[in-house]
């Protein structure tokens, strides 16, 4: 879940993207895996969608090493990918900013650095 303010808006990177709504110093704690907000699934429980929907929700998962699914339940999941991002995750809960995010900044993250799909696939 996120903790700091944020909005979606238009991105240059990709169709919407997450931006601070405020300004935020390195090595803020922008986001938390929280239990009831944000979900796990496995494989089998993202195959019973049907489609479209299957193909929508694939669109905002990541999976970790573990084979398992995250779906952000909140705009976390319009967090874009970008090789020199502002944010990192820290480990499986966390991801914090890199360097100081100017109010109306781009929130980024590189997919290659947790999504497990997008390493395989070499490309987000």
């Amino acid at each position: 879940m996120l903790s700091v303010p944020t909005y979606v808006a238009p991105s240059r990177i990709a169709g919407m993207g997450l931006f601070a709504a405020r300004s935020l110093c390195a090595g803020t704690r922008i986001w938390e895996f929280t239990d009831g907000v944000d979900w796990r699934m496995t494989p089998a429980e993202v195959c019973a969608f049907p489609e479209p929907y299957q193909g929508r929700l694939r669109h905002y998962l990541y999976r970790e090493p573990c084979g398992i699914y995250i779906l952000c339940g909140d705009n976390a999941k319009f967090m874009n990918h970008d090789l020199e991002p502002n944010c990192t995750d820290t480990d499986d809960r966390f991801t914090v900013t890199v360097r100081d995010v100017d109010a109306g900044e781009e929130l980024t993250c590189n997919y290659f650095e947790f999504d497990e799909d997008s390493k395989q696939r070499g490309t987000i």
